[in-house]
């Protein structure tokens, strides 16, 4: 069954995040939520995340699905290919929400609750066709976090399974299915761990909220984003691996290190200590400036890792080739839409615009967005087809800041034998900001030398460079640094 409408019930900090992320990818999304301010808080959360995509792919991103308030949970349901319920985490809730959606949602839809804890048989009791419920389990900001747990109860079909480990994929996440049921399943249990030695360690006086912080943040939070927890302790067993570092520091799981199997006591007293630590660390940041700042740092760490084709890395770039796969045709007789982004914060120098290098990095992209256009993509490299850059002339015509929505466009000025000549416009709006020239060859990669293009490639070149000649010229075509403007 095709996905395209879906019904999001709650629309609170984890079912806005799931609107941002359906929207984007081309899914018309039907909210309800009847809490005073829903549809703001919604939509300043859209806006968040809007900002964030625009920094996060360099591919075209999809035509945006459609949003709208539904009155009622049978509004919302109505028309709905899957239900999305995020609503607060109490089971008399759930459930009833659950029987309204089914009062009006087609017998097949499947309903994936957002639940962090409570197991799907739970949830199943007094559904109609409880064989369709299934916890799809994200976390916050779901619209950027890309693995969502899948837990099937005891009713669960296997094919409602299936068809979330088959959909969620289509949106650029990472699904993770729980092979057994248990209470907040695998992500909170780890998360509740780390949590309660925490609340110990502030308790007891041994460190702050922020001297915490710091020490995951610049410590082992940074080895998890790209390893994760075995992998880690597997490099740290050197050359030996896995079994080493276990009979190494096995030992050491029987030292009275953890206070995990007691909570502290739950009192004011701890509330108004870890709160009174918190509002000292970062009350000072706005709620919604200290979003945006999680947000730019995810997406940076993201884009290195995609540089690296490495864990959440490998699934953006994964996700961009197919978003570049569901572009739209272009007019090829027009200059062609090759990259677009938003200036993120790690594209900028110390004056606080885009440093020289990432002008490169832009154009670069443009003509990697141009090589796909042709046919030149991630299967033609593979089988040893690629453009390999000669010579490039950039001009710097206009300054360049954070924030700022840049689009590339590019000009075929010649493709003959085997080099490409390139033309590359980068706009904020009409606003130039910056020209490239690139003179390209076209390269057989098993033997590095220079080669024709293969027929599909050639007569693709040949289309685009004959519609282009129609063109004018571009201005500044041909210049060399220093020489003087007419």
């Amino acid at each position: 069954m095709t996905i395209k409408q879906v019904a999001v019930l709650g629309g609170g900090v984890i079912g806005a995040g799931w609107v941002a992320r359906l929207i984007e990818n081309g899914h018309d999304v039907a909210v309800f939520d009847p809490a005073e301010g829903a549809e703001r808080r919604l939509h300043e959360s859209l806006a968040n995340a809007d900002a964030a995509y625009a920094k996060l792919f360099t591919a075209p991103r999809r035509a945006k699905g459609q949003v709208r308030m539904a009155p009622s949970v049978a509004d919302a349901c109505r028309d709905a290919d899957l239900i999305v319920e995020a609503v607060p985490e109490r089971l008399d809730i759930k459930h009833r929400v659950y029987a309204e959606a089914e009062s009006t949602a087609r017998p097949d839809v499947l309903i994936a609750s957002s639940t962090s804890g409570i197991k799907p048989t739970d949830l199943q009791g007094p559904l109609q066709h409880p064989e369709r419920l299934l916890v799809v389990h994200p976390f916050n900001p779901v619209y950027l976090l890309p693995v969502v747990e899948i837990v099937g109860g005891q009713q669960t079909s296997e094919d409602a399974i299936q068809r979330a480990m088959d959909f969620y994929p289509t949106l650029g996440m990472k699904p993770v299915r729980v092979r057994k049921e248990i209470e907040a399943f695998v992500a909170d249990r780890l998360l509740e761990s780390l949590w309660r030695e925490a609340l110990w360690l502030i308790k007891d006086g041994i460190c702050t909220t922020q001297e915490l912080d710091d020490i995951v943040r610049y410590g082992f939070g940074l080895r998890w984003a790209q390893l994760g927890v075995f992998d880690t302790y597997r490099v740290a067993g050197g050359e030996a691996g896995m079994r080493h570092f276990m009979a190494q520091f096995g030992p050491c799981l029987k030292w009275p290190w953890t206070k995990l199997m007691d909570v502290p006591e739950f009192d004011d007293a701890l509330v108004d200590l870890i709160a009174g630590q918190s509002d000292a660390q970062s009350g000072h940041i706005p709620i919604r400036q200290l979003e945006r700042i999680r947000d730019d740092n995810l997406v940076a760490i993201q884009k290195a890792l995609q540089a690296t084709n490495w864990g959440a890395g490998e699934l953006l770039a994964r996700h961009e080739r197919a978003l570049a796969q569901d572009a739209p045709e272009p007019d090829w007789t027009q200059p062609l839409p090759t990259f677009r982004v938003r200036v993120p914060a790690h594209w900028l120098d110390y004056n606080g615009h885009m440093t020289e290098s990432r002008y490169l990095e832009a154009f670069a992209l443009g003509t990697d967005g141009f090589m796909r256009m042709i046919g030149l993509d991630a299967e033609a490299i593979a089988a040893g087809h690629s453009l390999f850059t000669a010579e490039t002339h950039i001009r710097h015509l206009d300054e360049v800041s954070r924030d700022q929505d840049i689009a590339i466009t590019t000009q075929v000025v010649e493709a003959a034998v085997k080099k490409v000549h390139l033309w590359h416009e980068m706009r904020e709006g009409t606003r130039l900001l910056a020209t490239s020239e690139h003179l390209l060859i076209h390269m057989d990669l098993n033997t590095r030398a220079s080669a024709e293009p293969p027929p599909a490639v050639r007569a693709r070149l040949d289309h685009v460079a004959e519609a282009h000649t129609k063109l004018p010229q571009p201005d500044g075509l041909g210049r060399h640094v220093g020489q003087r403007r007419h």
